[in-house]
């Protein structure tokens, strides 16, 4: 049995959420934005952690709905956000959602899910004809990622460790991977690419920004150099629809 209120916590050995993780929430949205409709209003969320994306949703949605299934987290998202923000406290398999979205966000969340085809599935019947999920997922293939295989840090790319594992991820997706768990569960891939060209690790770009080493030029080189090379970036994404829906 799983313990969501437990997974989002500092392991020993590795952070669960670093400062640079806003910074890539901003690229993210500059990547996503073009892609949905210019009359979207409805917005759903599937995992909020403690807001962060949640906030800037609100200002591009008219409506915003949250699932998540720690009730320690909606309890500090809820807390940070809009009130008009909806939380659903629930795991995806088991929510009852009758409500249709314009977009859906699952932002580094399918990689914490047991039943991540299932799931994606279900999820995109909750789309408005015509609306867009966007899935996107830590790396594997990020060159930070690759010099820590280098270095013996990792066995491979898509290796899962032990720290990852304690914050609930069952996966580490490539493009690849990612597209074939897309297309397995039904959906229509409108779009895919990369977010942020990443040759540091998290901490290091904790250490680094707001110095002489990586100024707001560097940082906006790496998302420009990001659509040349999306495979080494450091998140992926998939913008998808319902089946037979433009």
């Amino acid at each position: 049995m799983r313990n969501y209120n437990e997974e989002f916590k500092d392991a020993e050995d590795q952070k669960y959420a670093y400062e640079f993780d806003e910074h890539l929430r901003r690229y993210m949205l500059r990547t996503f934005a073009p892609l949905w409709a210019s009359d979207a209003s409805r917005a759903l969320e599937l995992g909020c952690y403690q807001g962060d994306f949640t906030r800037h949703l609100t200002a591009h949605f008219d409506s915003v709905t949250v699932i998540d299934a720690s009730d320690e987290l909606i309890a500090v998202a809820s807390a940070r956000v809009d009130p008009s923000v909806t939380f659903i406290h629930s795991t995806f398999e088991e929510a009852d959602i009758r409500d249709r979205f314009d977009a859906i966000f699952l932002v580094h969340t399918l990689e914490h899910l047991d039943s991540r085809i299932d799931t994606l599935s279900k999820v995109g019947g909750w789309l408005k004809p015509g609306g867009r999920l966007f899935v996107a997922c830590p790396n594997a293939n990020a060159a930070s990622r690759q010099i820590a295989v280098k270095m013996g840090l990792i066995n491979s790319p898509d290796s899962v460790t032990p720290a990852e594992h304690a914050h609930g991820h069952r996966v580490t997706y490539n493009i690849d991977t990612l597209t074939r768990d897309i297309e397995a569960a039904g959906l229509t891939l409108h779009d895919q690419g990369g977010v942020f060209f990443k040759p540091l690790a998290n901490f290091q770009f904790d250490l680094l920004i707001g110095g002489e080493a990586i100024s707001d030029g560097y940082l906006e080189g790496c998302y420009q150099l990001g659509f040349s090379y999306p495979d080494l970036c450091a998140s992926i994404y998939a913008v998808c629809g319902r089946p037979g829906q433009p």
